[in-house]
């Protein structure tokens, strides 16, 4: 019966992060910026987001 239906992506710890730009917050600079996975190869990095949410954590 659900075979019919394609399960959504879900990321996995083996999974590399898609490259992507973004629109972050600096709290350095104090302003939104935006940023490259790129520019991070190599070096370790936590990508904490609340999808839909403009919220200061």
């Amino acid at each position: 019966m659900y075979e019919d239906y394609e399960q959504p992506f879900c990321a996995q710890t083996t999974d590399k992060a898609p490259l992507f730009v973004a629109e972050a917050y600096d709290n350095v600079e104090k302003k939104m910026k935006e940023i490259r996975l790129q520019s991070f190869i190599g070096k370790w990095v936590i990508l904490f987001f609340y999808p839909s949410d403009f919220t200061f954590v």
